[in-house]
């Protein structure tokens, strides 16, 4: 069986603004540094078999203080990147709200059938993020992987996997915390959600040594 260990990067400069970054490249905060090394610092003592990160910065930020702790190199897959939020890229939710408002009561009612405008499709994100979860699943039969990822990809793969309707994924799974990890196992093409959104200050490195807890 494979472990994957899921996480979302450290804090970003738009979002203490709270703007919306999908492909958009954005450095962390300082508070997301923080964040990234806490990391490190659990990965140093997981035996991860590999690191596999998005190829935006935020991503890459958080991963490279783990890659130096296990002295592992990140694989980067484009198909870890965040969705695209279109033309909402880069603005606050009033902005978009007061440029777009049947677009925003749409996407809320159902942000699957209805996309933010110029959006990349939830359902493509989700599937491109599911397949990339089974390829280091069938690399790593045995193995715990850490995948460095981004708040709604996170969420719609989960949906995908878990068999739940993609548009209940803000409802069902309403935010991945920065830096919290998200634990699935995969037995071929079966996942099991074993832990999910576990602050990292509330554990240890035996995060995944009891299948039962």
């Amino acid at each position: 069986m494979t472990h994957l260990v899921l996480t979302r990067h450290g804090e970003t400069v738009w979002q203490k603004e709270n703007r919306y970054a999908g492909r958009t490249d954005i450095p962390l905060s300082p508070r997301g540094h923080e964040q990234a090394e806490r990391l490190a610092r659990w990965a140093a003592s997981a035996r991860l078999s590999a690191i596999w990160v998005s190829p935006l910065l935020r991503a890459r930020s958080t991963a490279e203080p783990a890659e130096r702790a296990t002295r592992l190199t990140a694989h980067i897959d484009l198909r870890l990147q965040e969705i695209d939020f279109g033309q909402a890229e880069g603005l606050t939710r009033a902005e978009i709200e007061r440029l777009f408002p049947e677009a925003v009561a749409a996407f809320e009612a159902d942000p699957v059938a209805h996309p933010l405008p110029g959006g990349e499709s939830p359902r493509s994100a989700a599937e491109r993020a599911v397949a990339c979860f089974q390829e280091i699943a069938r690399a790593y039969p045995d193995g715990r992987v850490l995948v460095v990822a981004h708040n709604t990809l996170i969420r719609l793969a989960l949906c995908e996997l878990m068999g739940i309707a993609l548009s209940q994924y803000r409802v069902v799974f309403p935010s991945i915390m920065n830096g919290a990890l998200v634990e699935l196992r995969f037995a071929g093409r079966q996942a099991s959600l074993l832990r999910f959104n576990v602050p990292l200050r509330s554990i240890g490195p035996a995060l995944i040594e009891n299948d039962e807890l």
